[in-house]
């Protein structure tokens, strides 16, 4: 008499379960496995090693302004492919694989928000596009939200995360942008409107070269690469070895670039304070 009810010949499901992708992540810095859910609630920063994360722009806008608050301005403007630049691929096709991966039309999202209850103007780049290079239409981007901010006289705050620097499919008309936005900066800065520049991981080349760096306050995430060549190629150019940290944030702090090292936890109340003493 059979103790259990199963069938003869019953055999177990050996059958393994796949894990879906995108469960775990792994710290770059570390190595440390973090699930996704825990790493998206501590705001994609490491609980073991405090790592940063990169962010889409959209993720940063949420993270800094005030609920429902962020209005996006000149969302239309798209790149042309002034030069018809072509390589392995060509601009256009590299700017329809950008837009169709990241869903924006652009490295650059600009508008105005209110942050801890005051008014600024924002922009905030997005390296998953070309690595957030600045072209002409980021470039014009920039000089119009700064316009923005003089023409509505509330401070400006730009989110830099550029590894690209200058966009060279554009050639000398993304050259250009470094001069334009500057320019805008410096119209701002006669206003005496407050701009604040935020750097995070990488911000470096033509854009730390113009508008990143000229921040009336210079914010950085903890360990961002900051400079304008990597270290590699300064390395082999003067054929010494650098210093230990060299172009991280605390690295760019101790030696007088930069003003601030704001952990992403502590950002968004860190520039209300500043906006209440600026303005």
């Amino acid at each position: 008499m059979r103790i259990f009810k199963k069938p003869f010949g019953y055999k177990l499901n050996n059958k393994k379960k796949k894990i879906p992708d995108g469960l775990w992540q792994k710290c770059s810095q570390c190595s440390n496995l973090i699930f996704s859910k825990l790493l998206d609630e501590n705001l994609k920063i490491c609980p073991k090693c405090g790592y940063h994360f990169s962010l889409t722009c959209w993720e940063r806008i949420g993270f800094i302004t005030d609920p429902g608050t962020f209005k996006e301005e000149f969302k239309d403007l798209e790149s042309l492919d002034p030069i018809s630049f072509s390589g392995p691929k060509t601009y256009r096709e590299k700017l329809e694989e950008a837009k169709s991966s990241t869903g924006l039309k652009e490295a650059a999202v600009i508008g105005v928000a209110k942050i801890e209850n005051y008014d600024a103007a924002l922009g905030v780049t997005d390296s998953r596009f070309i690595m957030g290079s600045m072209g002409s239409v980021v470039g014009e981007k920039i000089t119009k939200i700064s316009e923005v901010a003089l023409e509505k006289k509330i401070p400006l705050i730009i989110i830099s995360g550029s590894g690209g620097g200058a966009r060279m499919y554009e050639g000398m008309f993304s050259l250009m942008q470094m001069a334009k936005t500057s320019a805008a900066l410096a119209r701002l800065k006669k206003a005496n409107l407050p701009f604040i520049s935020i750097l995070t991981n990488p911000t470096m080349a033509g854009v730390m070269a113009s508008f990143a760096g000229l921040g009336d306050v210079t914010i950085a995430e903890p360990g961002a690469l900051i400079g304008f060549t990597g270290p590699r190629v300064i390395k082999q150019t003067i054929k010494q070895d650098l210093p230990k940290g060299f172009q991280t944030s605390e690295f760019n702090l101790e030696h007088g670039l930069i003003d601030l090292v704001v952990s992403r936890k502590e950002l968004k109340t860190t520039l209300g304070k500043l906006l209440y003493y600026l303005t």
